[in-house]
């Protein structure tokens, strides 16, 4: 519209003009080399445009023939230009499909028709690095330092080879100078941050967070969590020479993030040390409201020293009511109610939790309350056992490592704030107890291995008719050994057929009484079967065991031994 507008302003102006010189009439007279022309107005100043005109045109055709050589290099130079930028297109393409083959054809193509380009000498590194040449990468980051749009290019790959060659100085040196050139670099302040808090320099690890949150490289939330991390590795550092700072470290610790239990169990305990148990109480408090922890339990329990067990139950009820459905808060009050030696109170806590499925330390409390009420080492042992069995507790865990005290920093890989209070992955997926197995020792009357007399089978041996013995006691033959095998049938045994009786031993002339008892009984053991043995489930040393079954007919429990 713009335009349209601009050309009627124009035509009206070349108008207007036309008309001004048609009302104005005159005449031009020229005179030169002898030669005269007359002409009127309009048509002189149609003349000199034309002149104008013509005069332009010579101009255009002078410029464009002297031009022709300058204009042809620049052709020719743009042409390799664009060849060259289309090589470094198809070269990183092929880098990005790991095709070392097509990356080195294309970057011989760039480094031939654009040299001196900064995507050249990034495509010349990074096939450098495809191709496993780590001198020749170096030497192309290197060569990216001598100019100053792809200095920080360069110290970025001069770190990342650094790391990969071990030299770790080296490469804290790159991330210095880089965020030194560009404080804004996140992979330098990173970088720069991981080295510090591997080297253990807490404070300056905590001015390389607040940079990173000042240049909003990190979340608000995630740098205040860093912050706290850093306060409670340098609070638990300094704690046996420097109390002081240590005290000031994991309270400001426990005001940035008060879910970080190493700080607000370190703080708590030096406040009780200090005499200071209401505040330590209150702060031990709020951090069992937002995450429970046996630190802080321990913490809370022991906050005040010289207390009685019926103090240390009271105080761990109190932590129970600020978080009753926490595992932590059961264990905590079963713990200290066996410690107060109130067994019904500490079985009456467990039973919700053992009807879930039975944990470790579950199982051990168990055990330590058999031992503590009965002294009953059977039940002792069963629950022991089953602490064996049973799916682990949760534990500090980081990076698949498993610790039961917390660290600041990964010892795997280094990462700050890695570990998390968790079930380790390992037993996420165990099965919990038999409800029946779990709960069987809170009644006192039940017993820990019960075998009903209807789930087994009593089997008869088969009848055997031998013949008579002779009258004269015989002496008791040596043991020979008989192969058994244990065999437990669920149906009845068939009725057996009668056997034809075995001829009786002729005694041989001249043979003793004994000789003759012998062979007769080496007879019968061969015929008659063993006598079946019959092994009784076992019990616990203080378990009284089944009710004793009248001689002579057989037990309705345990296994059979058939030879």
């Amino acid at each position: 519209m713009v335009r349209v507008l601009v050309y009627l302003a124009v035509f009206a102006c070349l108008a207007f003009g036309a008309v001004w010189l048609a009302d104005r009439p005159g005449e031009i007279s020229v005179i030169w080399q002898g030669y005269r022309i007359d002409t009127s107005v309009a048509i002189g100043a149609i003349g000199v445009v034309l002149l104008a005109f013509l005069v332009l045109l010579a101009w255009a055709i002078i410029r464009f023939v002297f031009g022709l050589p300058s204009a042809f290099s620049l052709s020719s130079r743009a042409r390799r230009r664009a060849r060259g930028f289309e090589a470094v297109s198809r070269g990183m393409v092929a880098i990005g499909a790991g095709d070392p083959v097509a990356a080195g054809r294309y970057t011989g193509e760039a480094r031939r028709f654009v040299p001196n380009e900064p995507l050249t000498l990034l495509l010349e590194a990074q096939t450098a690095q495809l191709t496993g040449n780590r001198a020749h990468a170096e030497a192309a980051f290197k060569a990216m330092l001598d100019r100053s749009e792809t200095r920080v290019l360069g110290l970025r790959g001069l770190f990342v080879e650094a790391k990969r060659r071990g030299d770790m100085a080296a490469a804290r040196a790159f991330a210095d100078d880089a965020v030194r050139r560009s404080p804004s670099l996140a992979w330098a302040n990173d970088a720069l941050l991981d080295f510090h808090t591997n080297a253990g320099d807490w404070q300056a690890a905590r001015t390389a967070v607040e940079r990173r949150a000042a240049l909003r490289l990190a979340d608000k939330a995630e740098a205040r969590r860093q912050r706290a991390v850093l306060l409670a590795a340098e609070a638990l550092e300094a704690r046996d020479k420097e109390p002081e700072r240590a005290l000031a470290a994991a309270l400001e610790a426990v005001k940035l993030a008060p879910a970080l239990t190493p700080a607000a169990a370190l703080a708590g305990r030096m406040l009780a040390e200090r005499g200071d148990v209401r505040k330590a109480s209150k702060l031990l408090e709020a951090a069992w409201r937002e995450a429970p922890h046996p630190d802080v339990a321990a913490a809370y329990l022991d906050v005040r020293l010289g207390d009685s067990a019926l103090d240390r139950l009271n105080r761990a009820m109190t932590l129970s009511k600020l978080r009753p459905a926490d595992p932590e808060s059961v264990l905590v009050l079963a713990g200290a109610a066996i410690q107060a030696r109130e067994f019904q109170k500490a079985r009456d806590t467990l039973k919700p939790l053992l009807a879930g499925g039975a944990s470790v330390r579950a199982c051990l409390l168990m055990a330590e309350l058999e031992e503590a009420e009965h002294g009953a080492a059977g039940r002792v042992r069963e629950w022991l056992g089953r602490a064996t069995r049973a799916p682990h507790d949760a534990a500090w865990v980081a990076d698949g490592l498993v610790s039961d005290h917390w660290m600041p920093v990964s010892p795997i890989t280094g990462r700050l704030d890695a570990f998390v209070w968790t079930v380790p992955p390992a037993t996420l997926g165990s099965p919990p107890q038999a409800l029946d197995d779990v709960l069987a020792d809170l009644d006192d009357s039940t017993k820990l291995i019960e075998v009903k007399p209807e789930s087994v089978t009593v089997v008869e041996p088969a009848a055997v008719v031998v013949s008579a013995p002779p009258k004269e006691e015989p002496k008791p033959a040596p043991a020979v050994p008989v192969e058994a095998k244990v065999e437990i049938k669920s149906e009845p045994a068939a009725k057996p057929e009668p056997e034809a009786q075995p001829a009786p031993v002729p005694k041989p002339a001249g043979a003793t009484n004994s000789t003759a008892s012998a062979a007769h009984g080496a007879v019968a053991r061969e015929a008659v079967p063993p006598k079946p043995v019959i092994f009784p489930v076992p019990h616990a040393p203080d378990d009284p065991g089944p009710d004793e079954e009248p001689p002579g007919e057989p037990k309705k429990s345990g296994f059979r031994l058939f030879g």
